[in-house]
């Protein structure tokens, strides 16, 4: 039986194995994909460090994974052998719990992950549900269309559900993997966007991102900063940093919003007067289902939002890993197949 190789990870902690597996078998409702690419997120350290609650071992992660489907299973018909198609965060849904029937899948209560409970994309070739492929625009090529499936569905679909209108101001806290993207899809949706980081070296890149003002916070306060600018009407929060996070409340404008997309481990600090006295608001955004991705993706295409990325070969998976957790890429790490 033909072989295939996967950088899986063998227990809480352990280093990546490439591993030879028999080429796998697409069971009824699944696609097989033959991986053409694979962004690597900081989301998953909770795999390579065990930290998923039930996590099962060994796994294979990766939750931004692009590719050609292969070979279909039984009673699939939206897809055919070479179809460009990508997999993200959300690895289907049951269709039967009570978030699934008001139509809700990305809060399925038995949601499988892509990279978590079900092997990923860090492997030559992978097996998802149909219900959680998404088409990929010929526009935008492997290594791009990766982090898309992620950090780009992310803070689009968290954007364009915020409630904020065109000529808003939106803020942009954070100029990293999820920020710069961020920043792109604010800018070309039409608000009036702020880049919001630590250091003067970020401010060219803000701007050249689209961004229509900088906010340097090791120079600045920028909550005092947005109040002068009339107080945002969101701030999407995408630096993983509670304390960094809960300074940018105070620059909301009435009725604004504090849009979580980053995951700090620490609890977010905030004064209930500050919410109470101009109706303010904390909100988290998960990613979204593969129709989202797909108009992720149709917009990035047409407006020309693309990801920062370093590439790696899956052989350097180690290497790749590491260069994410070190904070000093630019923008997104992804393993390449070819």
């Amino acid at each position: 039986m033909a072989k295939y190789l996967v950088a899986q990870v063998g227990k809480a902690g352990g280093e990546f194995e490439l591993v030879e597996r028999e080429m796998p078998v697409p069971a009824a409702g699944e696609v097989r994909i033959k991986v053409k690419a694979c962004g690597v997120c900081f989301s998953d350290h909770l795999v390579k460090d065990g930290l998923w609650p039930g996590l099962q071992f060994p796994r294979v992660p990766g939750h931004e994974a692009v590719g050609l489907v292969d070979e279909v299973g039984v009673g699939v018909t939206e897809w055919k052998k070479g179809d460009r198609v990508g997999v993200g965060w959300h690895g289907g849904h049951d269709f039967t719990c009570p978030n699934c029937r008001r139509g809700d899948f990305v809060t399925c209560v038995n949601e499988p992950i892509t990279g978590v409970t079900r092997d990923g994309g860090y492997a030559q070739y992978m097996i998802a549900r149909h219900e959680a492929v998404a088409l990929l625009p010929a526009e935008i090529d492997w290594a791009e269309a990766g982090p898309l499936m992620c950090a780009g569905i992310t803070t689009f679909n968290a954007l364009r559900n915020s409630g904020a209108r065109m000529g808003d101001l939106v803020g942009v806290q954070g100029i990293g993997g999820l920020g710069h993207l961020g920043i792109q899809y604010a800018a070309k949706a039409g608000y009036r966007t702020v880049g919001i980081g630590r250091g003067p070296e970020n401010a060219a890149l803000a701007t050249k991102l689209g961004a229509h003002a900088y906010i340097d916070t090791k120079a600045t306060n920028a909550a005092e900063v947005l109040q002068k600018m009339g107080g945002a009407k969101v701030i999407l929060a995408t630096a993983p940093n509670a304390k960094a996070m809960s300074e940018m409340i105070g620059g909301l404008g009435v009725g604004g919003k504090l849009l979580v997309v980053g995951a700090p481990f620490e609890p977010l600090e905030v004064s209930v007067l500050q919410l109470l006295m101009a109706r303010r608001g904390i909100q988290g955004w998960p990613s979204g289902t593969a129709k989202d991705s797909e108009e992720t993706l149709e917009f990035s295409a047409y407006s020309g939002v693309r990801p920062l990325v370093e590439k790696f070969p899956m052989t350097k998976v180690k290497e790749a890993y590491e260069r994410m957790t070190s904070g000093k890429a630019e923008f997104r790490v992804v393993l390449t197949m070819d």
